[in-house]
């Protein structure tokens, strides 16, 4: 593979294409922003999403799908809530069999489907492969060292995907799963924005170990409702992704659940900010999709509650240490 594009123009999207790039691909990276797209190609940068990082004199930017058309595949990095849109505009560009490797970390809401569900109803004919694990865009794009999970039913192309992006910094390990690497990406975003409060009302060290551990059980049940394996989400795109948003506020969400803890509202959490918490959006789709699942998910659940405005913080927290004991398992 030597022609890569990718779909977004945000912080993860621009990281994506840098590293595509530093592989020796020739790439291209569509934005919907003007702005963003004359700021690559006049200075190799994007000062919008994420400035002061040089980018490659490899990547290009557009902001017409036609440019993708010589792609051997594309990375589509735009937000959850936005990806069906995006990929319905792009449909009549790909070609039988192109792989479109999804890196939007969400649940859909309304529908409740995970994003290769979405893949398969607006581009039936692309070849699906999911990219998610612990990588902060800023670092990627430095290039300091990323380890990720690239998920693909098509063990073979899971390998040529793997072997095309791959750097001596970004580092990706194949599966097969891919409901499992979108189940750890979506879920972890809420929890992350769980954890955030904690740090926000200052409930310490001990709390933040035990909403992380006890938050992974959720995204297990969760992920092997839908079918996944719990091995995947014990890897990077689970497990380790948790760890990383949940303990820098370096994550948006978690830096919106610092805010929440520290009593501003959802609105002045949100403001100012440019790129997405993907967990906001995420989390009320968690919790109605566990609960078609029948799957018990108590910070989850909280986390809408408080985002939703149901419930305070403090009653939230309440609620949960409240909760009948019960073996671990």
């Amino acid at each position: 593979m030597k022609r890569a594009g990718v779909i977004g123009g945000g912080a993860w999207g621009t990281a994506l294409a840098q590293v595509c790039a530093r592989a020796g691909l020739e790439t291209v990276l569509w934005a919907r922003e003007p702005e963003v797209v004359a700021d690559i190609n006049a200075h190799h940068e994007n000062r919008l999403f994420l400035p002061g990082v040089s980018l490659d004199a490899g990547v290009r930017a557009s902001h017409d799908f036609v440019d993708l058309a010589r792609a051997e595949f594309i990375l589509a990095v735009a937000p959850a809530q936005h990806l069906r849109a995006t990929l319905a505009t792009l449909s009549p560009q790909v070609e039988t069999g192109l792989p479109i490797v999804l890196c939007a970390k969400g649940i859909e809401q309304g529908s409740l489907k995970l994003m290769t569900e979405v893949l398969a109803e607006t581009i039936p004919q692309a070849a699906p492969a999911v990219l998610s694990g612990p990588s902060f865009a800023g670092e990627v794009a430095r290039g300091l060292p990323t380890a990720i999970t690239l998920a693909c039913p098509d063990e073979a192309l899971g390998w040529r995907l793997a072997e095309a992006i791959a750097t001596p910094a970004f580092r990706p390990y194949t599966a097969g799963d891919m409901i499992g690497a979108e189940a750890g990406g979506a879920i972890k975003n809420v929890l992350a924005i769980a954890c955030g409060i904690v740090e926000g009302r200052g409930l310490g060290r001990s709390a933040h170990a035990a909403l992380i551990t006890r938050g992974f059980s959720e995204l297990t049940r969760v992920a092997v409702a839908l079918g996944g394996e719990a091995e995947t989400v014990a890897g990077l795109c689970g497990l380790g992704d948790l760890v990383l948003t949940c303990s820098s506020p370096q994550s948006r969400n978690m830096s919106v659940g610092l805010a929440l803890g520290k009593g501003e509202s959802l609105e002045a959490a949100l403001s100012g900010k440019l790129s997405v918490a993907e967990g906001v959006a995420s989390a009320p789709a968690v919790r109605d999709l566990a609960r078609k699942l029948g799957v018990d998910v108590p910070i989850c659940d909280a986390t809408a509650a408080i985002l939703a405005g149901h419930i305070g913080v403090d009653d939230a927290i309440q609620g949960l240490l409240a909760r009948p004991l019960r073996e671990e398992s």
